[in-house]
């Protein structure tokens, strides 16, 4: 077993892709001689040269226009968007070509490039810089969108990514950077699209991903002396979702919760919500319910902390769950 931050994980994670597949490539602004600026690819200019980890000019659109001529000449790039809110500029190169490329060519071409995406806030920076961008991708189809919440996901999913043939959106919580767990690095992890039940529990499904994760699982704590017990699942795939894990637990609990950073109106929760509602109707106990961001920009650092879910609006909502 090794101690490692989530993202000291990451980094571990694409030295071994690298190890394995010579045409695995690491590109992005400032990855090289910095090591990016959370030093998620530290060291790895240094020990693969600067063919294979490339410091990249500031263009995003550039990048991934890049990466997708190296996919289609039998390269899997990883690509570095080094904040959130810069991703922008790139949006018109992954939606419509991307996403699109491998049906419109019905599967003739492949487009293996990882997409990586610090996100949400937590670190006292401002707008552009601690987005929750997720539901633009999500809606994209033709993209595989994953989001890691822990060290040792985060070791074995960018692995995972990289060796698929689906372009991916990978997010990674950049708070929970400097979390730190025990790794076995040889053991394998979850295949990409399932969920994980990191908390069983028998009262209320708590559904998130990323950065929420560890605030649902401190949120089953603190009632746990109350006599109420949470089930947490970390959805890990956002796009394709993994509904079977999903229905199984609201069928035994009958209530949910889901929880996000992201702004409440149109984010991924709002389909997390409707699927549930579908399948589980006649197993709820009350409706489900979403706790994310407010419908604002980002705010100030001084805000932030009332912007940002926490612990209280968690439990308040499952306070509410049980008002029906």
């Amino acid at each position: 077993m090794t101690t490692l931050t989530l993202g000291k994980a990451l980094n571990e994670g694409m030295r071994r892709a690298m190890e394995n597949d010579p045409k695995v490539l690491v590109m992005g602004e400032d990855v090289g001689k910095l090591g990016g600026v959370f030093r998620v690819t530290d060291g790895l200019q240094k020990d693969f040269g600067e063919d294979r980890v490339i410091d990249t000019p500031l263009a995003e659109s550039g990048i991934i226009g890049t990466a997708i001529g190296l996919a289609l000449r039998g390269y899997r790039p990883i690509c570095e968007i080094q904040f959130d809110g810069f991703v922008f500029p790139a949006a018109d190169q992954i939606i419509t070509q991307l996403a699109k490329m491998p049906l419109r060519s019905l599967g003739a071409l492949k487009l293996p490039v990882v997409v990586r995406i610090p996100c949400g806030g937590g670190i006292g920076a401002v707008e552009h810089h601690s987005e929750s961008p997720e539901a633009y991708f999500t809606h994209t189809s033709g993209l595989r969108v994953v989001a890691c919440s822990n060290p040792v996901d985060a070791y074995t999913m960018i692995q995972d990514a990289v060796r698929c043939d689906d372009p991916i959106i990978f997010f990674e919580p950049k708070r929970r950077y400097w979390d730190k767990a025990d790794i076995d690095l040889d053991a394998p992890g979850l295949p990409l699209d399932r969920a994980r039940v990191v908390r069983p529990g028998r009262d209320v499904t708590l559904v998130a991903y990323g950065p929420m994760v560890k605030t649902c699982l401190e949120a089953a704590a603190a009632v746990e002396e109350d006599g109420r017990d949470l089930e947490v699942i970390d959805l890990r795939s956002l796009n394709p979702l993994d509904m079977a894990v999903l229905e199984e637990s609201v069928q035994r609990t009958g209530r949910c919760v889901v929880v996000h950073e992201a702004p409440i109106f149109t984010g991924l929760g709002a389909e997390v919500v409707a699927r549930v509602s579908e399948r589980c109707f006649y197993h709820l106990e009350s409706p489900v319910l979403r706790v994310g961001g407010f419908s604002t920009p980002y705010p100030p650092s001084r805000l932030e902390e009332y912007y940002l879910p926490d612990l209280d609006r968690v439990l308040d909502a499952v306070d509410r769950t049980f008002a029906y």
